[in-house]
């Protein structure tokens, strides 16, 4: 029997709070912060609903996240949904859900975020295929009538 596994999740928000690097007692750098995505509706009373994701990155994406990010930074997340358990001191079993980053892009301009250093560099290259590598191709002349 197959099993399918799929554990994705891509967001998009704002960082809720200066990112703070620290490191665990290896070593690794980590840092965990909070960002706000509002939802695609509005409440009956036309309020807008934000939800609150909490993500954590490691290593050299939670260097470039503290390096580059700010207060209020537009930010893409693609990582995994990962969900931990503890009991409390009140014997309460709880949860919590992280989204774990593997990737981390810029959203915002320098110029939309303020130039602060949390915008994303001006000199970011567009992604292109060079054109030797492009596939050629040749146009096949015939008189055949189709049979259809």
């Amino acid at each position: 029997m197959a099993y399918f596994n799929l554990n994705k999740a891509i967001l998009g928000g704002r960082l809720t709070s200066d990112p703070e690097l620290k490191q665990t007692q290896s070593g690794i750098p980590v840092v965990s912060f909070t960002i706000a995505i509002n939802r695609r509706y509005q409440s009956k009373d036309a309020s807008q609903q934000t939800d609150f994701i909490n993500i954590t990155a490691w290593r050299s994406t939670a260097e470039f996240v503290t390096r580059y990010f700010r207060k209020g930074s537009s930010i893409c997340v693609i990582g995994s949904i990962q969900t931990r358990s503890w009991v409390d001191q009140q014997g309460q079993k709880r949860y919590a859900t992280d989204v774990v980053a593997d990737e981390v892009l810029f959203v915002d301009s320098r110029q939309e975020s303020g130039n602060v250093p949390g915008g994303a560099p001006d000199n970011i290259p567009a992604f292109s295929t060079p054109a030797a590598s492009a596939p050629k191709f040749e146009e096949i002349k015939t008189d055949d009538d189709l049979p259809f």
